[in-house]
């Protein structure tokens, strides 16, 4: 008989860490950012195979206002509790549109800001707790699933005229071929990985240089700096880390959405004899155009973005437009992992690469599973991809991100490796918890 299972409730914590002290995770557009997470907890009865399972996960924010992050997802609240969990967890593509497509709420975007997030944080920790009920780490659980039922999960809504649903599922048939093999290969090798670490903008030279070192012992085949604050000041950087990590090494570059479109372009002429490996967002995340204008006046050197781009139709529209040359999805910034799916497909309909965003707390722990899926079942590719990585706060989750010799080891926990400590969520509690009451 179908488990009789609900939804029992939605609880939310006020995460923050100090993360201004250190200048860790500072740039040109955030100089003083304290790592944050508004983080949701998705309990049931524990019936129906459920005992002591919850779902968890969090929307990324860098300080203030995470309260208000919060507030979305607690308002939430009543949208989940008493829902059968067995007929949720069932089609998690009927659960998305749930949310997404409720009336009231899309007013408030639509499919945007903060109540997106907030609905993201919420599905993430549905598709969590699925993960955990299934004993699989989440990446597992997607690449298991046909073709067709990955199709179902994607809310094709204004996207049919870039990508429609059977040629999604044509493609993801295409690549059904060799997931096993390359699934044997990501558990034995693993995923690579780049690291932002050495290249906070509050850093000094000798910090930087110290940390870009140990990058390239750790087996970093790039890194990445923040610019965009001062052009002479980033040709200074780009040239330390250059003669630093010599003519082998990949050295990105992220502007963090500081310049107009002809500043970026001038600027990017400066960086280039330096022979960046991209230019990450060079200016606004929504200026499609603008986008596209400056990888025309700069090619060949590659633009990236995409941690803050609202959903899949502005990534479709990049996409059509030849904004960029690198897609980077954010495991929180759109509506969950199932928007994150529909943007997989698109950036493979397209040919472009993915590598996500992962520098804030939690976000490696998450887009390593995105990715991993996109490797085995999707893309079936490794060329010009990696994650991104930054060596903050890992230690808060129980199953944190691994990373060694430059590659993400494939998480093997039930799960979608979202779960922090319990004493992280009393410590970090904003303002009770100890480390800010002090």
């Amino acid at each position: 008989m179908p488990s009789s299972a609900r939804f029992t409730g939605l609880q939310t914590v006020d995460v923050r860490f100090p993360t201004s002290r250190t200048l860790d995770g500072s740039d040109a557009m955030n100089p003083d950012p304290d790592y944050s997470a508004a983080y949701v907890m998705v309990e049931t009865d524990g019936t129906g195979g459920l005992t002591g399972l919850t779902g968890h996960g969090f929307a990324f924010t860098i300080g203030r206002g995470n309260d208000i992050m919060s507030a979305a997802i607690g308002a939430l609240r009543d949208h989940v509790v008493g829902l059968p969990v067995e007929e949720v967890l069932g089609d998690m593509g009927a659960f998305w549109r749930l949310l997404a497509h409720d009336a009231q709420l899309r007013w408030l975007g639509p499919e945007k800001g903060v109540m997106h997030m907030a609905i993201g944080a919420v599905v993430n920790a549905v598709w969590d707790l699925k993960a955990k009920r299934e004993g699989r780490p989440l990446w597992k659980v997607l690449a298991d699933l046909a073709p067709e039922q990955l199709v179902a999960l994607v809310d094709f809504r204004y996207l049919t005229d870039a990508l429609t649903p059977a040629e999604a599922l044509e493609l993801l048939t295409r690549a059904a071929e060799g997931k096993a093999r390359r699934e044997a290969q990501l558990l034995a090798d693993g995923y690579p990985a780049y690291t932002t670490s050495p290249g906070w903008l509050g850093y000094s030279d000798d910090k930087m240089v110290r940390l870009a070192k140990d990058a390239v012992a750790h087996g970093f085949r790039q890194i990445k700096l923040k610019v965009g604050a001062d052009t002479a000041m980033d040709v200074h950087r780009m040239r330390l880390a250059r003669d630093t990590v010599g003519p082998d090494i990949a050295v990105a570059v992220d502007a963090n959405q500081r310049w107009d479109v002809a500043t970026a372009i001038e600027a990017i002429g400066a960086l280039a004899p330096f022979s960046p490996a991209w230019i990450e967002e060079p200016t606004s995340p929504d200026d499609i155009l603008g986008h596209a204008a400056i990888r025309r006046a700069v090619a060949p050197l590659r633009i990236a973005t995409g941690e803050h781009v609202h959903n899949r139709v502005i990534f479709k529209q990049m996409l059509q437009a030849g904004s960029l040359d690198v897609l980077q999805l954010d495991a929180t910034r759109v509506a969950g992992v199932n928007e994150n799916i529909a943007i997989l497909l698109l950036a493979a309909k397209f040919g472009i690469p993915v590598c996500p965003h992962a520098g804030g707390v939690g976000l490696s722990e998450l887009v390593q599973h995105l990715a991993m899926f996109d490797f085995i079942a999707v893309s079936g590719t490794l060329e010009n991809r990696m994650i991104e990585y930054a060596g903050h706060l890992h230690e808060h989750f129980t199953q944190p991100a691994v990373v060694k010799n430059g590659r993400y080891l494939a998480p093997l926990a039930p799960g979608f490796s979202a779960q922090m400590l319990d004493q992280t969520l009393v410590d970090y509690a904003f303002p009770t918890g100890v480390t800010w009451a002090e």
